[in-house]
């Protein structure tokens, strides 16, 4: 089974972080969320990805090489961002005629049954009911409870099942092929080329698609919802005591996530705390917030923020957005 991840978009909802490295590495709960992704994947059997890159692609390489060595992995640059169905449609030669396609947009952490869905062997689309489809692909069904129509953010939706990002297409060819006659058509929606519209070219030419529904879903695009997603993957986390922090002066409120390299002192960590390795706190008080790795916070209160990886902040602040590599002083001098 191989799997196509679409990485490249610019996540210009994550700015700064995603100035700095690409959003899917962006941590949640102890892992960027491309690791819990391919987590997800490797357990549904999948041995094969191809991975559409961009900007700071080497980053992902680099990543994925590193935390997944057995995973067998192509690369495909693309250089201009033009829609996640131009980005799928760039995986085409890494596909035989007759290979199915398991599709999984790259900001998306979900629960699914996906071993069940690549045994089923049939066209199938992740759908989640949510209270504003006009903010999502939808999915409409017929009355068999099959897929009829799918469409991109409509203005007047049908349905409120929204598409979670979870594709598996059992006739990747005729994929390919849709998405090809889209780009050389200049069939667009909201200016991009969507996959989206490239399953509608699929069912127009008669394919069979059936839902499948996703336990749980993150669309990580925005920082409130990847603190959501923070809080709410913690809490399925086994607890761990953090004796030898509390020994120097910490109190430690779980859930949380502490990487065992991190050096905390005279601080107040939790709830809903992930902290990255090499990571440095002092004197600080911090809550619903992820710390990036080798980041320093001494002397703040700090809560709802992220804190990029190597960034350092000082002084009395609440909340926070602050990227990679940045240094804030805001105490008395």
């Amino acid at each position: 089974m191989k799997a196509i991840i679409p990485l490249a978009g610019m996540g210009s909802r994550l700015r700064p972080h995603s100035q700095t490295q690409p959003k899917s590495l962006i941590p949640v709960a102890g892992k960027p969320i491309l690791g819990h992704i391919m987590d997800s994947l490797v357990q549904a059997g999948v041995k094969e990805c191809v991975f559409i890159v961009g900007y700071l692609g080497d980053r992902i390489e680099s990543y994925i090489s590193g935390h997944y060595p057995t995973v067998k992995s192509h690369y495909v640059i693309q250089t201009t961002s033009k829609g996640n169905g131009h980005a799928i449609w760039l995986a085409r030669e890494q596909f035989a005629p007759d290979e199915p396609a398991l599709i999984v947009l790259g900001d998306t952490i979900f629960e699914a049954d996906l071993a069940g869905v690549i045994a089923e062997g049939k066209n199938a689309l992740g759908v989640k009911k949510v209270e504003d489809p006009r903010l999502f692909g939808v999915a409409e069904l017929d009355d068999s409870g099959r897929i009829r129509r799918v469409v991109e953010k409509p203005q007047i939706p049908h349905s409120n099942l929204a598409l979670v990002g979870l594709y598996y297409i059992k006739d990747s060819r005729l994929l390919f092929h849709c998405l090809g006659h889209n780009i050389e058509n200049q069939v667009r929606t909201q200016n991009e080329f969507h996959l989206t519209d490239g399953i509608q070219c699929m069912l127009a030419q008669g394919s069979d698609f059936n839902p499948f529904t996703v336990k749980t879903w993150f669309d990580c695009g925005k920082k409130d919802i990847i603190l959501q997603t923070n809080r709410t993957l913690l809490k399925q986390r086994a607890a761990e005591s953090y004796e030898a922090l509390k020994s120097k002066g910490n109190i430690v409120v779980p859930p949380v996530y502490i990487h065992p390299s991190a050096q905390i002192e005279n601080s107040i960590i939790g709830p809903d705390v992930s902290i990255g390795e090499n990571a440095k706190i002092a004197r600080s008080i911090v809550r619903n917030s992820i710390i990036g790795q080798q980041a320093e916070l001494t002397h703040a209160i700090l809560e709802n923020s992220l804190l990029g990886a190597d960034a350092s902040l000082m002084g009395p602040v609440q909340s926070l957005n602050i990227g990679d590599s940045a240094e804030i002083n805001l105490r008395d001098s």
